[in-house]
């Protein structure tokens, strides 16, 4: 049992299984939707005897590229018991097994209840404690057998949704991915973007005869709007003032982000500033995507 250990991030997804369980309220179903965020299967609440079946379906529907995980819970009856029997014959197969066990102090369990106003569901006619405490009681023997143990008291569901995704996701999926968008300002303001920026104030390829039927894309429009000093000077203030805000971006577990560039068509302007933004990011180690909204529109 590994309690807060860093287990690697893997990128190998072959035979991937992820069992959840632990305590009613320490979010459990926050875990398991941010696998789900990933690109996993994931199953709720089913009875512990039917995890290698449903596997086997999945990966004979998907191949062994099958990241699959499953919640359970004392909600499943007399099934639960037979968790134990369940994980050793997974272990024994050809598959990298874990057991995720999530807890948190009674009085943060109480108080998330009570702040949903939602019943403990092992309370019966008793208080939400005693629901509590009996489940801690059923559970304590599946503890030890966890191979990671999460205490969630002093979290809120963005740090339990990025330590999941440090633990389970790949290398890939936990780093910030940045689209470079370009648009033009007369097809309206893209509502996806975080960031807007406008560059009209470079002088327009468009009014260069010999410009004016090309693209952002092609050398000699980048050559012409890149030269211009002004901007030049923006491309470099623009990335000294977002370095910081996608470090932050990360930090608060926010994996995608778009950032736009405006011009007026969205054919030459934002089309090479973009194109030269996101080629000094992804240079600088970022996950970039390029995409032109309205390049080809005119």
């Amino acid at each position: 049992m590994h309690d807060e250990s860093p287990l690697a991030p893997s990128s190998d997804t072959t035979g991937d299984v992820v069992i959840i369980t632990g305590l009613a309220g320490a979010g459990r179903e926050t875990a398991a939707h941010a696998l789900e965020d990933m690109g996993w299967y994931v199953v709720y609440n089913i009875a512990p005897q039917l995890i290698g079946t449903l596997y086997e379906l999945r990966a004979s529907a998907v191949g062994r590229e099958n990241r699959f995980a499953v919640v359970v819970d004392p909600r499943s009856g007399p099934f639960f018991s037979e968790l134990f029997d369940v994980v050793a014959q997974l272990r024994r197969a050809d598959l990298r097994l874990r057991l995720l066990f999530l807890t948190a102090d009674e009085s943060t369990l109480v108080r998330r209840f009570d702040s949903v106003r939602r019943p403990h569901p092992l309370q019966g006619e008793e208080g939400v404690l005693e629901g509590i405490r009996r489940e801690r009681e059923m559970l304590a023997p599946y503890r030890p057998m966890a191979d990671l143990v999460i205490d969630t008291s002093p979290l809120n569901v963005h740090q339990l949704t990025m330590k999941m995704r440090t633990v389970f996701g790949t290398s890939e999926e936990q780093r910030l991915t940045v689209t470079m968008l370009s648009f033009g300002f007369k097809y309206g303001i893209p509502l996806e973007a975080d960031h807007v920026s406008d560059v009209r104030f470079i002088p327009n390829p468009y009014w260069v005869p010999e410009l004016k039927p090309k693209r952002g894309t092609d050398r000699e429009v980048a050559e012409f709007v890149l030269g211009d000093a002004n901007a030049a000077e923006f491309v470099d203030k623009y990335l000294e003032m977002i370095i910081p805000v996608l470090r932050g971006y990360s930090a608060e577990n926010k994996h995608f982000t778009t950032l736009a560039i405006g011009c007026t068509g969205g054919k030459h302007r934002s089309v090479a500033v973009a194109e030269r933004i996101g080629d000094r990011l992804r240079s600088s180690g970022n996950a970039v995507r390029i995409r032109h909204r309205d390049l080809g529109r005119e």
